[in-house]
């Protein structure tokens, strides 16, 4: 299997769990993965509870063709600077329009695939509200806590979730839909045992 590249990307404001918990658990599944800044000066990205991050690459310097993926974090206002950015936009319709690539999107992040004219017809989640469910009157989206795959959903390369507590089984999700052992990682990384601990 070819290595796999996948492009996060952090706008000032990003919700700092579900972009950084991605990125590790990308690089744990063996993954080349970037945190591309797309406002942060010097590529210093601040998040929305004021963490500070050092991204890899910057938006105009980075090769769009060389990912495989590109995740879209929550987080305010950093999910409504991607919204507005035309690269961003760009970036997102060209995946979306490309089943071969991946286009991942939490919280309030896919109202930037309404804004790039790619969620109509499409299955999909956000974060709940109405806010952000008005956005999506022509796609089947899903509101309900209790999804399958523990809320997140799937329609072909598009990938949604609901918020930070569902960011891991975003994350794997993901890892999955590239090729990966998530399975492998659920079991490293406890959360498969947290998950049998609470059933108990």
């Amino acid at each position: 299997m070819a290595e796999k590249k996948i492009a996060v990307l952090l706008a000032n404001g990003f919700e700092e769990g579900e972009a950084l918990f991605v990125i590790d658990v990308m690089r744990r599944a063996g993954f080349v993965c970037d945190g591309v800044s797309v406002d942060g000066e010097g590529g210093v990205v601040r998040g929305s509870h004021g963490i500070r991050a050092f991204a890899d690459v910057e938006l105009k310097d980075a090769e769009q063709s060389s990912y495989d993926a590109v995740v879209l974090p929550g987080g305010l206002p950093g999910a409504d600077t991607l919204r507005d950015c035309e690269t961003v936009v760009g970036w997102v319709k060209a995946f979306a329009a490309d089943e071969t690539k991946k286009v991942a999107a939490i919280c309030a992040a896919p109202q930037v695939l309404a804004k790039a004219g790619v969620s109509a017809g499409r299955r999909l989640t956000s974060y709940p509200g109405e806010k952000y469910q008005k956005l999506f009157a022509d796609a089947d989206y899903v509101d309900d806590n209790r999804l399958t795959e523990e809320c997140v959903v799937v329609d072909g390369n598009l990938i949604t979730s609901r918020g930070p507590g569902t960011t891991l089984p975003f994350a794997y999700r993901l890892v999955e839909e590239l090729g990966g052992d998530a399975d492998k990682l659920r079991r490293a990384m406890q959360y498969d045992a947290l998950k049998e601990s609470l059933l108990k």
